[in-house]
């Protein structure tokens, strides 16, 4: 009998947080990662797949207002 060969782990899904954590109430979104309150709050618990939709999506939501 053979050892197989180790799997590669994979890498979790790093959070794309910046650190400028301020929710835009015109748009409802992170300034910073351009989250909603809703994917921040359950990021811990979101699997790979659903992290990666998150992720997706980011591009093609709109840019929060300045904070003024």
């Amino acid at each position: 009998m053979t050892d197989s060969p180790p799997r590669p782990q994979r890498r979790p899904i790093v959070s794309p947080c910046i650190s400028v954590c301020v929710i835009d109430p015109q748009s409802g979104l992170c300034r910073g990662c351009k989250r909603t309150l809703d994917e921040i709050a359950r990021w811990v618990m979101m699997n790979e797949d659903q992290r990666l939709a998150v992720l997706d999506a980011l591009p093609t939501r709109p840019d929060p207002t300045p904070a003024t």
